[in-house]
């Protein structure tokens, strides 16, 4: 079992219950405290206090949309970065200044800074553009851009229960769902968007208080708009995402594999069905980065993430990995779209190009 604390207390079973039914699905409805009160046996009020006090304890970072960043029509990147240690924080500040940027991580290797980056479909500088600005204005002496060249899986879901295992389970979301989605995306679909990447209110009928805010007719018509953005594979799905140190989970690893090319697709599959990895992605190489499947792994330790690993070696028959961990989180949060802070910093830094 998991041990976390919030505030000054440890995390009790319905605290974890809660915690592993909201991370996979946060209920579309009218009244969806009450719904997943129903599903732990206590009311729709208990379960606003119990997710307050998680707030509050670091517990739980945000319940709101999750949507495909690349469906949306923005583009995106894994970006590695190698700073001289002593300008790290300072190179990692500038980095952070991006609104793009929502993950930002010191890991334990030659390339010491690794962050995602995301621009808007109207981006001047573009993806290539954007990131050849950060190199600049972080002091980085190298930079390498590894978009995804092939998703297996997207989906962090951290098991309040058992922790990180070798447990097998169908990856919640993956290449299929992002090819079988609709990209018309309308001005209907961006004012629905703009209003569901925020944080839910805790309130007993968040939908009918968004959706007032929004001077939209009811909250059964911002659900409607929810669930037809799902449908449609734009959002992948509504849920809580939480602060996974104090959440118990205190080890990071990005596992990378060096996989021929005939056997990526076997592989990715492979990997994708271990619960405890949140992410796999094929990327491109480079002369000094031959890894070309990403794994994310998170844990309570390192030994916990490395008996995944070790699983995942021993069934792939794999020799040739690395895993890189986390030492220092400088950014954390999700991208939030059709926003006007990006132009904002394009504005600003469109000088450094020249």
């Amino acid at each position: 079992m998991v041990s976390a604390i919030s505030g000054s207390r440890i995390l009790d079973g319905i605290d974890r219950e809660i915690l592993n039914l909201i991370q996979r699905d946060f209920p579309l409805e009218r009244e969806p405290f009450a719904a997943v009160g129903r599903e732990v046996g206590i009311s729709g009020q208990e379960v606003i206090r119990r997710i307050e006090a998680l707030k509050k304890g670091r517990v739980v970072r945000q319940i709101s949309a999750i949507f495909d960043t690349r469906v949306l029509g923005y583009e995106s990147s894994l970006v590695a970065a190698r700073i001289p240690p002593e300008r790290l924080s300072e190179g990692a500040k500038a980095i952070n200044s991006h609104p793009g940027v929502s993950h930002n991580y010191e890991r334990d290797n030659y390339f010491n800074l690794w962050y995602t980056v995301a621009v808007p479909p109207d981006s001047r500088l573009g993806l290539e553009g954007t990131v050849e600005v950060l190199h600049r204005i972080s002091g980085a002496e190298s930079t390498r851009i590894l978009p995804t060249l092939k998703l297996f899986k997207i989906g962090v879901t951290l098991d309040m229960k058992e922790g990180a295992t070798a447990r097998k389970e169908a990856p919640a979301y993956g290449h299929a769902d992002r090819e079988g989605a609709d990209r018309n995306i309308t001005e209907a679909d961006k004012e629905a968007i703009r209003i569901l990447q925020e944080d839910i209110p805790l309130t007993p009928r968040p939908f009918d208080l968004w959706a007032r805010r929004a001077g939209m007719a009811s909250g059964e018509e911002l659900i409607e708009r929810a669930e037809d953005l799902r449908r449609r594979r734009i959002m992948r799905r509504f849920s809580a995402v939480l602060y996974h140190r104090k959440a118990g989970f205190r080890a990071n690893a990005m596992g990378v594999w060096k996989v021929p090319e005939e056997r990526i697709d076997e592989v990715g599959t492979m990997f994708a069905h271990y619960q405890a990895v949140s992410h796999c992605y094929e990327r491109p190489t480079y002369e000094d980065w031959p890894y070309n499947l990403f794994s994310m792994v998170h844990g309570r330790s390192k030994e916990e993430c490395e008996a995944v690993l070790d699983a995942m070696a021993e069934e792939s028959g794999l020799t040739e990995r690395l895993s890189l961990y986390s030492t220092r989180e400088y950014k954390k949060t999700r991208v939030r779209y059709f926003t006007p802070e990006m132009e904002a910093w394009e504005r600003l830094y469109a000088g450094v190009l020249r």
